[in-house]
């Protein structure tokens, strides 16, 4: 019984019963303990917490300042690379594999998973601010004013998404494409070979556990007070912790729920609806404001966009001093997507199995953004436009008291109790569809999963739910979300150097798969000239261009099955092994998993090393071609047996109808075309010593 069959067993009567994925006890007893401790520690000493934390967060931004801002820089440069270069044409997933979600589905889910509350929160909030007290430019002028939302977007744009793009496609190509667990330690494989799964890779998934904890935290600690705020200005709810902690109990409450249920239910259904009422808002805000001044704004902030984006990537004021200002915005921004990366990227990888890297990234880093800067656009300009035509207070009440800035504004338009309520349900499926989904990746990251498409068990979603919403209340009686911003800063930096090394692996590793293709120009010569010399006198052209004109049914695709694929491949592995060459012939799962009832045939050669052989073949039904405009019988479908190879890659040809003797030659072809591979890695390590 193989590692995929162990996880079934058989009922009494008859079905199949699931095994749950088991605990990884080593990171959750060491995630859940570091949670709890400092949970605990907020509660009954918050006073000395607060001082701790705003001490370490001092010493972080004055000696890793240049190093967030750096690394930031360069992911963005290197999942922009990936997607130009050839490599953006490899899927995340087996050749034939095909997308899971719809671009409506996947669209909402990445950007409700990746954008929570806090944008709410910091649309009006940051742009206020930075027209009041910018980083450098003369407070209250046009220039301010316009540099005002181009930072909230920056903080925003690119730079983030760019962390999330690469985290998702790190975790989707080595789980979907290299068959590997789920996982971030998969993505050190290329540097760290097996060790990545005994302590090392321990240690690798408690920091992302830690990391996300933390910044999910922060995002709920905002969540919560918006809504406060919002049941505040319709129902009259006081403003205080008894009411956060109410708040935070029923968001917990409903974001297990959808959790549990998974991501074809809850979290896929409140994330497409969180889209529609975020527009709804939206689109009010631009009808019912000055709608002419947000529409050239919005242009404006296009080419603002444009023109200051290059020199912010790179600011670190070295030659100013802006006070708290970098720790208070820039860093503590990509320490929080730092944060967010492991957990937003696992989720992406989750929902976007059978994407190319280059649409992935065309679509992470464009997608929400697209969304992002007209939310922005409308919200911060619409707050500046009441700042400017003499509503200073405004404007200084919003500094002090950012949470209540957003339905100060909404205040200004008609309908305020219906546009509020809409707000508040928009906030809070914001904290739900962030909590949900965290808490079903921080169970993914402390389990053991069998393969790609399974999750944490339910029991573990739910201690993360309730775990994330003890930490955001003893936060919020800390310091609130001051606190909060601060915890990430510090705790988003063990993870950041994880975040290089993700980078070194991913490359190694699609480095490698171009070395499979370069190997294949080297061999094709002799693979042509063994096929010839093995074809000689043995078939006809017209026996040749019967079988291509031929369209076999599904019975005959499982007779040639039987007769001739399974019984010789199998003989080709007993060779190998005869030969001290382990191998083995079985049936799989589109993941290359051995399965016993498997779609696909596979002979594996050298399993276990660091490059294994795989040599599948898909057995799949397609439409029959169209010769002088009529099918050529009377069906209107056949079975091709196609051929794949390491990583799911397609062949693009059919075996139906081979014979042993040309079956074996096809094997041997490829299989020659592995030893150049792995001649040419062997010739490149040794060059690079």
């Amino acid at each position: 019984m193989t590692a995929t069959d162990d996880r079934q067993a058989e009922k009494p009567s008859g079905g199949v019963k699931k095994v749950l994925p088991p605990v990884n006890k080593r990171v959750f007893i060491a995630a859940a303990i570091g949670t709890l401790a400092i949970t605990v520690w907020a509660f009954f000493a918050p006073e000395n917490a607060e001082g701790v934390l705003g001490a370490v967060v001092g010493w972080t931004s004055d000696w890793f300042g240049w190093f967030y801002v750096l690394l930031v820089a360069i992911v963005l440069v290197f999942v922009i690379y990936l997607a130009a270069s050839r490599y953006g044409s490899t899927k995340l997933g087996p050749e034939h594999s095909k997308p899971e979600y719809g671009l409506l589905a996947w669209a909402s889910m990445l950007f409700a998973a990746g954008i929570s509350t806090d944008l709410m929160f910091f649309a009006v909030a940051e742009p206020v601010t930075q027209y009041l007290a910018p980083p450098s430019t003369q407070p209250e002028t046009v220039e301010a004013a316009r540099e005002a939302t181009v930072w909230t977007l920056f903080h925003y744009g690119l730079s983030g998404w760019g962390l999330y793009a690469l985290m998702g496609i790190a975790l989707a190509y080595f789980a979907y494409r290299m068959n590997m667990p789920l996982a971030i330690r998969s993505a050190l494989a290329p540097i760290f070979g097996k060790r990545v799964h005994g302590t090392l890779g321990d240690s690798v998934d408690f920091a992302a556990l830690l990391g996300t904890i933390f910044g999910v935290a922060t995002s709920l600690g905002i969540g919560v007070v918006m809504v406060n705020v919002g049941l505040n200005s319709i129902f009259g709810l006081p403003i205080n912790p008894t009411s956060q902690i109410g708040i935070v109990l029923v968001g917990i409450a409903v974001a297990t729920l959808s959790a549990v249920s998974g991501v074809d239910k809850g979290i896929k259904f409140l994330s497409i609806l969180n889209v529609f009422f975020a527009i709804a808002l939206s689109i009010w805000v631009l009808i019912a404001g000055n709608t002419q001044f947000l529409l050239n704004a919005f242009v404006l902030n296009i080419s603002d966009f444009v023109r200051l984006f290059p020199n912010m990537v790179g600011q670190t004021f070295a030659f100013e001093d802006t006070g708290t200002w970098m720790t208070d915005w820039t860093l503590f921004f990509w320490a929080w997507w730092i944060a967010w990366a492991s957990f937003v990227g696992l989720f992406l990888a989750r929902i976007s199995r059978g994407r190319t890297i280059r649409q992935f990234v065309l679509g992470t880093l464009t997608i929400p953004f697209v969304y992002i800067f007209m939310w922005i656009s409308i919200y911060g300009n619409s707050a500046l436009d009441l700042i400017r035509n003499g509503d200073k207070a405004f404007g200084e009440a919003t500094m002090l008291n950012p949470e209540g800035g957003f339905y100060e504004l909404l205040a200004n338009y008609p309908a305020f109790t219906v546009v509020a309520a809409l707000a508040t349900i928009t906030a809070l499926l914001f904290y739900v569809t962030s909590a949900d989904s965290a808490a079903l990746v921080m169970a993914n990251l402390s389990s053991h999963l069998p393969t790609p498409q399974d999750d944490g068990r339910a029991g573990l979603r739910i201690f993360w739910a309730v775990a994330t919403g003890a930490l955001t209340i003893a936060m919020l009686i800390v310091g609130g979300i001051g606190a909060l911003q601060n915890a990430t800063v510090i705790m988003g930096l063990p993870f950041a150097f994880v975040v290089i090394l993700v980078m070194i692996g991913l490359y190694k590793a699609l480095r490698v798969e171009a070395h499979r293709v370069d190997s294949v120009d080297q061999s094709l010569p002799a693979s042509l000239a063994r096929r010839s010399r093995a074809e000689a006198g043995q078939e006809s052209w017209q026996h040749q261009l019967g079988r291509v004109l031929s369209f076999p049914s599904g019975n005959k695709a499982r007779d040639f099955e039987r007769e001739v694929l399974i019984p010789t491949l199998e003989e080709v592995a007993v060779e190998l092994g005869e030969r001290g060459v382990s191998a083995r012939c079985g049936r799989t799962d589109s993941e290359g998993h051995f399965v016993q009832d498997g779609e696909l045939i596979q002979l594996e050669v050298d399993g276990q090393g660091e490059y294994p052989f795989r040599y599948q073949i898909w057995p799949h039904k397609v439409s029959v071609p169209s010769f002088g405009g009529h099918v050529p019988r009377g069906t209107e479908d056949y079975y091709r047996m196609e051929v794949y190879l390491d990583g799911g890659t397609g062949q693009g040809y059919d075996i139906m109808g081979y014979s042993k003797e040309q079956l074996i030659d096809d094997v041997l072809d490829k299989y020659g075309r592995h030893v150049e591979f792995l001649q040419l890695q062997e010739n490149i390590a040794h060059n690079d010593e």
